[in-house]
């Protein structure tokens, strides 16, 4: 099966400036804004930066003309080359006073709501893929089948437990779960104001993209991480004072894949803050936003919300809020087999042979080392510093005793 018929929601190429959804008001400014900053540019061009049909792009230029606002400087094989007149100038800087946004002609917000409806995440997930999922990672056999059943049920997961267990590297892998893409947007039309959608740090576009509606992307679904950096301001509209060019919130760019909240509890706006502007969209999964010039707007909330804390969770909120989290999966130390276990398949990618001895050795003194347990952070940090100091001495990496030890005592500090 083709990527193109593995996506749920098929956008259609425009003929005309009615299917494109916007207005042409809208379009004509867009135009006018790509002309100014370009100076002399060919309707190809436009069409191409716009993602605009041809056809449009030059109905555009026939307006232009009319209205003495751009004029025709030469014909570049069957195209025309033009610039903007004195009019046509004063027209763009006009344009350029509601915002400077210049790229791809946004699509409309009907249009995107459909969009994310329709491919909503639906798991398909079974023990067997679950584990192919993980399969980098040493986990208990628990923890692999309570991921899964919350996949499968749906819902809000929070991964809690002490650090340095792997709670992270959990999250960042569920995305493995999805084999359908989905098509992104670059921007989205909200009443005049360009929200930009894509972005190309979060959203992995497909090599292979279909000739359909060149405003939007087809992408492997979005996984969005965020940290301590986390802000109340993030989770709506941003404008750049500047540009004026509007931003989607975190939530609208991780729409139809997942939002990872990690070190959850540490970010600058509260968890008691953030459970309360989240409440209707994790129960309704619709959120409302507002732009700068007072404008609401709903879309839906089609993300797989998962939060990372190593803090108890009684410091985070109290139970009425904590309800609203419906998978808690507590992320433990590891048992000594599965530690050594994972001793191994750390040792193996860095492709130092590694004795049943000195698993055995390892795990012991970490034990030593750590009365609170084996933690899955353990063995990776400890080969970075073997394989760093065989680097810096410059020769093979080895798991002599006096490797070990002298990197058990760089790492844990004695």
């Amino acid at each position: 099966m083709s990527l193109i018929e593995r996506a749920t929601f098929q956008p259609r190429m425009p003929r005309s400036i009615e299917e494109t959804g916007i207005s042409q008001g809208l379009i004509l400014d867009l135009l006018l804004r790509q002309a100014f900053f370009e100076g002399i540019v060919t309707l190809g061009t436009l069409s191409d930066r716009s993602k605009l049909n041809p056809a449009i792009v030059h109905w555009a230029y026939r307006y232009f003309l009319k209205e003495q606002l751009c004029e025709t400087r030469a014909m570049v094989g069957n195209d025309y080359e033009i610039s903007l007149t004195s009019r046509g100038r004063s027209m763009a800087e006009v344009a350029l006073k509601k915002g400077q946004y210049a790229g791809p002609a946004p699509v409309s917000l009907k249009d995107y709501n459909r969009a994310v409806s329709e491919q909503g995440i639906h798991v398909s997930v079974n023990a067997a893929s679950m584990r192919s999922a993980l399969s980098d990672l040493v986990l208990p056999e628990q923890v692999v089948r309570s991921l899964g059943a919350a996949l499968v049920t749906g819902g809000t997961i929070l991964l809690y437990g002490p650090t340095g267990n792997g709670k992270t590297s959990i999250a960042e892998r569920l995305h493995r779960i999805f084999h359908d893409p989905v098509w992104i947007p670059y921007a989205v039309d909200v009443s005049g104001q360009i929200l930009t959608v894509f972005d190309p740090l979060v959203h992995e576009a497909e090599k292979e993209q279909p000739q359909m509606d060149s405003r939007w992307v087809l992408c492997q679904r979005p996984m969005v991480k965020v940290g301590g950096e986390m802000r109340a301001e993030m989770l709506e509209p941003i404008v750049d004072e500047v540009t004026r060019i509007c931003t989607g919130p975190l939530q609208m760019k991780a729409n139809t894949g997942i939002l990872l909240i990690d070190d959850f509890g540490r970010q600058r706006i509260t968890p008691r803050e953030l459970l309360n502007r989240w409440i209707v969209p994790l129960d309704r999964r619709t959120d409302v936003l507002s732009l700068w010039s007072g404008v609401s707007f709903e879309i839906p909330f089609e993300v797989l919300v998962v939060f990372a804390t190593n803090l108890a969770l009684s410091d985070l909120a109290e139970e009425a809020f904590m309800r609203r989290l419906k998978h808690k999966i507590k992320i433990e130390p590891l048992s000594a087999d599965l530690f050594k276990n994972l001793v191994q398949k750390v040792f193996q990618r860095q492709s130092i042979p590694c004795t049943p001895e000195t698993e055995e050795y390892i795990a012991e003194q970490c034990a030593k080392h750590s009365p609170e347990g084996l933690r899955a952070c353990f063995p990776r940090d400890i080969a970075d510093i073997i394989c760093g100091t065989a680097v810096f001495e410059q020769r093979k990496p080895s798991l002599s005793q006096e490797e070990v030890d002298r990197a058990l005592n760089v790492y844990f500090g004695h």
